[in-house]
């Protein structure tokens, strides 16, 4: 065969969502077997059947290493502050209300120090979609126990097991208002890729969890293997229940693992409710806030 077929550049294939990443900051820190990288990949395949405008979506992150998918993705994108996520994405919103505004972090990021933020954003149902990695450590900070971590399972900060309860995630965010709430693994790809095609279409504040594997400072030090051995155990041990109780889906360590759609409801936003609240006080002298964009740009 002639030398010139042999062009190895021309063989190898693209790759299919190169274009929704930032390539001159590859190759990205995540460890090998992390599961992030797999999430991303869902997330731009939600992206792409999607129907929205991408120069419309905004992604933003705290710290910790899923804070890094900000900075990865080739979109309008924010990386904040420790714990900050929300607030910035909710004036973000309120700024832009045509915006579609994702927030993309970690356990620790968005239920331990952001946490208080986390909760009165599912209360007043900003319009956000909440993406949440949750590897039930503090991943890239050395390895300490999180608001996630089971109780049994060892870290930095609890050498001889964590003794403190943790949070079931889908049930605060139903509790706290969230409108839209599932949870699946990083083994899921069909699933979580129509989750978050789901939540992206959803008003409101829409929340999905994932759990995906750290290998390097959580299954290393409760000996469970490495990424793949961990897909395997997400493979084997979990169980799909659409529509459950958000009551009865706590995790426990290296227990069954309830994955599903758990809540999918409709109330008004906090941007429609503000607007249906003043417009019913001050009637026709009460301009919404989006006719107050509109005016604004057409004035510009």
């Amino acid at each position: 065969m002639p030398e010139e077929l042999y062009d190895i550049e021309t063989t190898i294939p693209s790759n299919p969502i190169e274009e929704f990443l930032r390539m001159d900051r590859m190759p990205h820190i995540w460890c090998p077997g992390c599961g992030i990288g797999t999430t991303v990949n869902c997330f731009v395949r939600a992206l792409q059947t999607s129907g929205l405008d991408l120069d419309k979506v905004a992604v933003v992150s705290g710290i910790g290493c899923t804070g890094r998918v900000a900075g990865y993705m080739n979109l309008d994108s924010f990386h904040t502050t420790h714990g900050r996520a929300i607030p910035f994405a909710t004036g973000l919103k309120l700024a832009n209300p045509g915006l579609k505004v994702v927030v993309y972090s970690g356990d620790g990021d968005l239920t331990a120090i952001g946490g208080n933020h986390f909760i009165h954003a599912a209360r007043r149902n900003m319009d956000l979609t909440v993406i949440l990695i949750n590897n039930m450590i503090y991943g890239m900070t050395g390895g300490q126990a999180a608001p996630t971590t089971p109780v049994g399972a060892t870290a930095s900060t609890t050498p001889h097991g964590n003794f403190e309860e943790t949070f079931n995630l889908p049930f605060l965010a139903e509790s706290c208002g969230a409108v839209y709430v599932a949870r699946w693994t990083a083994h899921h790809v069909r699933h979580l890729t129509k989750s978050i095609k789901e939540a992206l279409a959803k008003k409101g504040f829409s929340f999905v969890e994932i759990l995906a594997p750290c290998p390097t400072l959580y299954s290393r030090r409760n000996k469970l293997g490495d990424g793949l051995d961990q897909m395997e155990f997400y493979r084997d041990n979990s169980e799909i229940k659409n529509g459950a109780d958000t009551k009865s889906v706590t995790l426990d360590f290296q227990g069954k693992i309830t994955v599903g759609k758990f809540v999918d409801k409709e109330r008004p936003t906090y941007i429609e409710a503000m607007n249906q609240h003043y417009q019913k006080k001050f009637g026709d002298r009460y301009v919404p806030s989006d006719e107050i964009r509109k005016l604004s740009h057409a004035q510009e």
